[in-house]
C-alpha cells in the first residue's frame, strides 16, 4: 500500500512524515522545501504478531508494510505548472491513496502561503488543482475515444458518453470520487487513474489549542461528509515527540496525553478502511507474519499472496481466529477442541484469521 502525503506548503507534511517514518526528511519554514519526494517504509503496528510469535517460540516477525511518499506542497496554479506543480501532480497519480494534510493551527512563526489557515479553502485549493489536472487527462481521452468511435462502435460510444458525464461532474467543481455510479461505471472510472478518484484521508494537523482546533476540525468534518473520504486528527509535533522516545517512555507519554493509540496507528487504520483492505496471519516456529489482502478475498487468493504455487495447488485452509488460538494456547490444542475449521475454495478470509494452507505442488 502506497500513500502520498499532500497539502499546501508549510502545513506540517514533512514533520508528520518524519514522525511516522523516522526517515529524516528535511523540514523548513519556506515553501517547496521538499522537491524530490521523500519515501519511507513503515511496519503496520500489530500486537497480535508478538503474541503469536511467543506462542510458537518464533523469533522472526514480519509485519505488513505501508510506503509513505512525502510529496512537495502544491499551490494555486499547480495544474499549470506553478511551483513545479506538473511534476508533483504526476507523483500523486502513482499512489494508491492520498493523505491530505490540512493545517488546523495558528502560529505566527510559521508562514502560511495564503496568509492564515482556513481548512476548507485550503482543501479546495488542492482539490481544484487536482480537478484541473484530471480535466486535462479526460480531454485527451475524450478526443481519442471520439476519433476511434467514428466507425459506430457501440462500446466506444458508451465509453464516450460516460467520459463526458465524468468531465461534466469535474467541470462543476466536484471530485470524481463523489460520483454515484453503477459497478460497471465505477470500474471504468477506476481504469482512468484520475487523481480525484483516489481515496483520501484528510489529516487535520492540530496544535494544543483545543478550542481553536475544534472549529477547524468541525469545518473539515462537514466537508468530508459532503465529498467523501476519511478523516483523522493528528498533531504532527506530538507524533514527532513520540517518535523520538524509547518504546517504554512512548507508552507513558501516550498515557499522559490520554492517547489510546498513536496517530500512525489511526492513520494506517483509516487507510486500510478507505482502500478496503484487511490482514490475515500465518504463524509457525520459523516465521509469524501479517498479509494484506482486499476485504472479501477468498482462501485461494490469500494463499496466492504467499506464493502463486499455493493458489494453483490449493486444497483447503485450516483456519482459526487469532484471539481463539491464543486462548487455546496452541494450534494442536485448538484442533483437539474442534476450534480449527477446514475451509474450501469459497471461504472468504476474515480480519485476524490465522491460516495454515494445504496445497499440492
Amino acid at each position: 500500500m502506497e500513500l502520498g502525503i499532500v497539502g499546501l506548503p508549510n502545513v506540517g507534511k514533512s514533520t508528520l512524515f518524519n514522525a511516522i517514518t523516522a526517515a529524516g526528511a528535511e523540514t523548513a519554514n519556506y515553501p517547496f522545501c521538499t522537491i524530490e519526494p521523500n519515501v519511507g517504509i513503515v511496519a503496520v503496528p500489530d500486537e497480535r504478531l508478538y503474541k503469536l510469535a511467543a506462542l510458537y517460540d518464533c523469533k522472526k516477525i514480519v509485519h505488513a508494510t505501508v510506503k509513505f511518499v512525502d510529496i512537495a506542497g502544491l499551490v494555486k496554479g499547480a495544474s499549470l505548472g506553478e511551483g513545479l506543480g506538473n511534476k508533483f501532480l504526476g507523483q500523486i497519480r502513482e499512489v494508491d491513496a492520498i493523505v491530505h494534510v490540512v493545517r488546523c493551527f495558528d502560529n505566527s512563526n510559521i508562514t502560511h502561503v495564503n496568509g492564515a489557515p482556513d481548512p476548507v479553502r485550503d482543501i479546495e485549493i488542492i482539490d481544484t488543482e487536482l480537478i484541473l489536472s484530471d480535466l486535462e487527462t479526460l480531454t485527451r481521452r475524450i478526443d481519442k475515444t471520439r476519433t476511434q468511435a467514428k466507425n459506430g462502435d457501440k462500446k466506444l460510444l458508451t465509453e464516450l458518453e460516460l467520459l463526458k458525464k465524468i468531465y461534466a461532474h469535474l467541470e462543476s467543481g466536484k471530485v470524481a470520487r463523489s460520483m454515484i455510479l453503477t459497478t460497471e461505471e465505477q470500474e471504468f472510472l477506476d481504469s482512468l487513474l484520475l487523481i480525484t478518484s483516489k481515496k483520501v484521508i484528510y489529516c487535520a494537523n492540530v496544535s494544543d489549542n483545543k478550542e481553536a482546533d475544534a472549529l477547524y476540525i468541525n469545518a473539515i468534518q462537514k466537508y468530508v461528509e459532503e465529498t467523501g473520504g476519511e478523516m483523522v486528527v493528528i498533531s504532527a509535533l506530538t507524533e514527532a515527540e513520540l517518535a523520538s522516545l524509547p518504546p517504554d517512555e512512548r507508552f507513558l507519554f501516550m498515557e499522559e496525553l490520554n492517547l489510546d493509540k498513536s496517530g500512525l496507528d489511526t492513520l494506517i487504520s483509516k487507510a486500510y478502511k478507505a482502500l478496503g483492505l484487511m490482514s490475515f496471519l500465518t504463524a509457525g516456529e520459523k516465521e509469524t507474519r501479517a498479509w494484506t489482502i482486499p476485504v472479501g478475498s477468498k482462501a485461494p487468493k490469500g494463499a496466492g499472496k504467499i506464493h502463486t504455487d499455493f493458489e494453483r495447488g490449493f486444497i483447503r485452509a485450516e483456519v482459526i481466529n487469532c484471539d481463539l488460538l491464543l486462548e487455546c494456547g496452541s494450534f494442536s490444542t485448538a484442533k483437539e477442541r474442534g476450534k480449527v475449521r477446514s475451509e474450501g475454495k469459497d471461504y472468504v478470509l476474515k480480519e485476524g484469521d490465522v491460516v495454515l494452507f494445504r496445497f499440492n505442488v
